[in-house]
Parts: C-alpha cells; structure tokens; sequence
C-alpha cells in the first residue's frame, strides 16, 4: 500500500477525495494512521466556504484538510526521543518553529516564523487515512479516553480550558454561555466539571437548543432575544452571573454577556469574528468587570487538560451527534455547515459506530 485518500476544500462549499502518496516520517516525524479527525467551526467559516486570509497564513490549495486529529503512530522517523510505534497521540494542530518567544512559552498558535505550519491549513491535515507529524507536537491520549475524545482536546476543548482558566471557574459561580455550538456545550462541560454551580446558555437555533437540553449540561436554555439580560438576573437573584462566556461571536450575544455579568465579574470571549459594541463606562468600567480574549491554548496545558478529563470522567465525544466515514466526508462538511448538529466527525476503524 502506497498511496491513500485524503479530503481537500476547494472553497466553494465543496469537498474533493484525491489520492495521496503515504509520507514517510523523516528525523522527528512519526507517521499516524488517523482513527477520527473532528470538524471545527473556523474550517467553515475560512476555508470550506470561501478560503479566507493571505499568504502563508491561508489555506494553501490543495493540502489534506483537518485540524483536529487524533491516531496511533505506526511508523516513526530517526531522532524520536518520546513516542514510539503503538502509542496514540493527539496532535496540536499547529506546528511552531520551536524557538521564538510564543512557542517557548508554547502557543504555538501565535507563532508567526515563516517555518509556522497549521495541520489542514499550510500542511497535511487529518482528513485522510495517515498523517505525517512532527514529534513535538503530540500530546499521548490515555487509554481512558477515545481517539473521539482527543480529536475534541486537539482544538475545541483545549481552546475552552484555557479561556476557562483564565477568568477562573470555581463553585463559587454562576456561568453564562452565549452561543451552544460545540464549543459553547464543551464550555458547558468543563465548567460543570470544575465546579460551577449553574450554567446558563442563550442560542438562537432550535435544533442546538434541543441538542443543549438534551445534554443535560444547563440549568436553564434560554431562546436568543431582548429579553435575555433580565432573564438572566432573575434567575440570579437580580445580581447577575460571576462569570460569561461568549462561544457566538454575535454582536448583539456578547453585549448580552457582558451586561448579564454581574459587578466585579470576569467575561472572556472565545468565538471568532464579528465585532463588539458596548459602552465602556456603562457595561464595563463603573461595574468593575474584566473582559478578557483567548485563542487556543498551549501544549502544556492540552496535556494538563487530557489528565484532568479522565479524573473528572469528562467524555467529549458526548459531543459528537454524527459520525462519517471518510469517503462521506462531503456530507459531514455539508452538515456541519448548516449548523444543524453538535461535533460532526470524520471517523476510521473502531471509531465508526
């Protein structure tokens, strides 16, 4: 066998399968047969639809797409001090230089050497039967999670964690989350995990507020609307919550979460895109709030994070309401796009159920 399929997006809301050399693994490198590859929401938005950014931040034509994998390694290059053959990794979807300030402090998503490649962007990614990776950028799946699991932590959980840790999540706190896709169920999750007491969500698709109900992880789904804010407070005794999370990147969503957080409370916005209006003095200044951004995360803290799952028996391929083959994979692009579902995923060997 010396070829395989793999997934490419034209950018015209279409997928192609073509066929692909297998690569073999060079100093540093392992070869990963792929066991499930998760879709996320900025592959819709920048590269299934239209292939949005410049240059070498873009998607280059061509490539494999997936930035979200998760295998076993079955093959790996001289120089591999870490993995070997067997082991199953997750991988950071980006591949930093290694040697600038942002990837020693290990966001290497903020890398911006020349020598920076993202997995589905500017090299290779999951959506194919094997996947070439550097060593340095696995983080290894215990047994106790699925490789569904550690598809999630590769992109969509770890992203969650880090804006969760920074504004503090503790039993103290009432959380609002704004926008119930599966970054807002995932925020869901790991808040109850770490010991919210109650967990509000606002959504405006039906079929992601029945998907939220369904789940179990809100105290209260409410329908996205004017009303939102004072809906808010009376379910807090007029006070508002400790903490908001906006997971939408809607306009009108984060005013509401930054006017339904009580005095003294800390947002962090996690959706991408839009803008935000809001009045400093009135929603932020005069009531001693704290906004805060975060994009992804480290790989220090992805591994933290996949220890930390399996001792709060916090499974993200709850998450998953869809499952496809490769050879599907148009289908499961087509319908993650539409918005009607959870996690959509690409899947191989015993991960298809």
């Amino acid at each position: 066998m010396s070829s395989m399929q793999g997934a490419i997006l034209p950018g015209n809301s279409t997928l192609e399968l073509k066929s692909f050399p297998i690569p073999i693994p060079g100093h540093g490198e392992v070869l990963i047969r792929m066991k499930s590859s998760t879709i996320c929401g900025s592959d819709i938005r920048c590269i299934y639809h239209e292939h949005l950014g410049k240059g070498p931040e873009g998607y280059q034509p061509g490539m494999i797409a997936g930035h979200e994998p998760c295998g076993q390694i079955v093959e790996t290059g001289p120089g591999c001090r870490r993995f070997r053959k067997g082991d199953r990794a997750i991988v950071y979807h980006i591949s930093g230089c290694g040697v600038c300030n942002d990837c020693r402090r290990g966001y290497m998503i903020s890398c911006t050497s020349e020598f920076r490649r993202a997995y589905g962007w500017q090299r290779d990614g999951g959506m194919a039967e094997f996947l070439l990776a550097e060593e340095k950028d696995l983080v290894l799946l215990p047994d106790a999670l699925s490789y569904s699991d550690g598809a999630q932590v590769a992109c969509g959980f770890g992203t969650v964690y880090e804006g969760l840790e920074r504004i503090g999540i503790s039993g103290n706190d009432a959380v609002l989350i704004t926008g119930l896709g599966p970054v807002g169920l995932a925020t869901a999750m790991l808040c109850r995990a770490m010991g919210a007491q109650k967990i509000f969500g606002i959504e405006v698709i039906e079929d992601r507020i029945a998907i939220a109900k369904h789940l179990g992880l809100f105290d209260a789904v409410l329908t996205a609307g004017d009303e939102n804010v004072a809906q808010i407070r009376d379910l807090t005794g007029g006070f508002g919550t400790e903490r908001s999370v906006d997971c939408s990147a809607n306009n009108k969503a984060r005013l509401t979460a930054i006017q339904a957080t009580r005095k003294w409370g800390k947002i962090v916005f996690l959706g991408e895109g839009g803008t935000s209006e809001f009045q400093p003095s009135r929603d932020i200044i005069h009531d001693q709030k704290s906004i805060y951004g975060s994009w992804v995360t480290t790989i220090w803290r992805m591994e933290e994070l996949v220890e930390r799952l399996v001792r709060w028996k916090v499974r993200p391929e709850q998450l998953i309401t869809h499952r496809f083959p490769l050879k599907d994979a148009a289908a499961a692009y087509a319908l993650m796009a539409s918005g009607k579902c959870g996690k959509v995923a690409v899947v191989f060997d015993e991960e298809i159920r």
